[in-house]
């Protein structure tokens, strides 16, 4: 089973609409770099990894659609696509170094035609697409001993193939177990508000035949204390030099629980994720999103819709807390010591 999260088709891009699933597989045609930037801002994709894939193709799609005849008059256009896409999600640092790389490719290219110019930038965009599978393949095989035959796993929030460009972070660790044979259950925490456990995590498990359960966000902390949870697996949105890690709302709390009751709690994440210029958590930019995802449920009320809201989308996790963070360069324990890797991010 193959799922198509985002996808290069040489003068478009296509996603799967994520706010559709799971009762809708609905393919969305993007031809420009704005409907790009839109689609990251509304969360037809969303996921780290993901959107710093969509944001590579919206630049090399800006530059292709480019009415400029020289390299020079292309320059300035390049900036003004850049700062869009980089406005688009402030927390997930993927994005940024997704766009970074495209520049440092754009800047190397200018001696270069137009045409080859576009042709690079292309190049440049579909080779971070295919690195990031091959990278969560990576991280699959390094953290799959962590899930014990006949265990029970607890994952947060949707750090699959659709949190990527294909295979997962915390969901290809679980993939990589299941397809070496092991097995096992995954509690699958519905995260509110947006409900990326209950409508996307769970939807990926059933089309790859792995055992789940869903919960809601609140059944955690008396499974825990059930002695039904093996381990707990998440991904990251943005790792900070001391291993602090920001990752969607409500991981803060599972950890905090993990701790209490003795269960490893293992954090996914490429080395893109790695933010060197925070020292702490405490220097992430933390996004607030619409309140309506708090208040309404499929664009249905849920609430009184006049009512203040505080909607964080994410939340700081300190390293203390986390057991190990796998990366596609190995293991981290403890998790502090990721800052080693600062000379190859």
């Amino acid at each position: 089973m193959k799922i198509i999260t985002i996808e290069w088709q040489g003068d478009h891009v296509i996603m799967i609409d994520q706010r559709k699933l799971p009762h809708e597989e609905i393919y969305v045609k993007l031809t420009t770099y704005e409907e790009i930037a839109q689609a990251i801002e509304t969360m037809v994709i969303r996921g780290a990894p993901a959107i710093g894939v969509a944001a590579a193709m919206g630049v090399a799609l800006g530059i292709q659609k480019s009415n400029a005849k020289d390299s020079a008059s292309l320059k300035q256009e390049f900036l003004n696509i850049h700062e869009r896409l980089y406005k688009t999600r402030p927390t997930a640092v993927n994005l940024r170094w997704a766009l970074e790389r495209m520049k440092k490719c754009f800047e190397a290219s200018l001696a270069l035609s137009v045409s080859q110019l576009r042709q690079t930038l292309e190049k440049e965009a579909i080779q971070i697409y295919e690195e990031d599978i091959q990278i969560n393949k990576t991280m699959g095989a390094n953290g799959k001993h962590f899930i014990q035959n006949h265990s029970k796993i607890m994952t947060y929030c949707n750090a699959g193939t659709l949190a990527t460009a294909g295979y997962g972070t915390a969901l290809g660790v679980i993939r990589a177990a299941h397809e070496e044979g092991k097995k096992f259950l995954v509690y699958v925490c519905e995260t509110r508000p947006f409900l990326q456990g209950l409508r996307l995590t769970s939807w990926e498990l059933y089309k790859e035949g792995i055992p789940q359960k869903v919960i809601s966000d609140n059944m955690a902390a008396s499974l825990m204390a059930k002695g039904e949870v093996s381990a707990i697996f998440v991904g990251a949105d943005r790792i900070a030099k001391n291993g602090d890690t920001a990752n969607k709302i409500g991981t803060y709390s599972l950890a905090v629980l993990a701790k209490h009751h003795h269960i490893p709690f293992y954090v996914v994440a490429p080395i893109s994720t790695l933010d060197f210029r925070c020292s702490t958590g405490q220097q992430i930019p933390i996004e607030e999103r619409d309140p309506k995802e708090v208040t309404h449920i499929g664009g249905r009320a849920i609430g009184l819709e006049s009512v203040d809201v505080y909607n964080p989308s994410f939340d700081v996790t300190p390293h203390e807390l986390i057991s190990a963070i796998v990366t596609e360069k190995g293991v981290f324990d403890p998790p502090s010591t990721v800052s080693s890797l600062n000379s190859v991010h």
